[in-house]
């Protein structure tokens, strides 16, 4: 059984930080690419970045040179390092999986406050 659970969120100030976590199992995480996404109360869910199985990386362009996305495949773990941060990025954060896409998680709540 594929389960996403991602972790991390809050509330923090425009300016701050915030890592997020999402733990996979039920895949071979290592052989997959992983995205995050995101989406704003009243709009459509917004892809945001993603990492190869290989390590490379893509980013949306509103959130190039401010978000990182990283992983640890030894504990089945993306990541996404999210720095100077400003109240559009308020939104339920997602990950997902690029061969199981039906499948998500909870999603966790990112709140930035002007």
């Amino acid at each position: 059984q594929v389960q996403l659970v991602e972790s991390g969120g809050g509330l923090v100030q425009a300016g701050g930080s915030l890592r997020l976590s999402c733990a996979a199992s039920g895949i071979i995480f290592s052989r997959n690419t992983m995205d995050w996404y995101r989406q704003a109360p009243g709009k459509a869910r917004e892809w945001v970045a993603a990492i190869t199985s290989g390590g490379s990386t893509n980013y949306a362009d509103s959130v190039k040179g401010r978000f990182t996305i990283f992983r640890d495949n030894a504990k089945n773990t993306v990541y996404l390092q999210m720095n100077s941060l400003k109240p559009e990025d308020t939104a339920v954060y997602y990950c997902n999986a690029r061969q199981w896409r039906g499948y998500w998680g909870q999603g966790t709540q990112v709140t930035v406050s002007s």
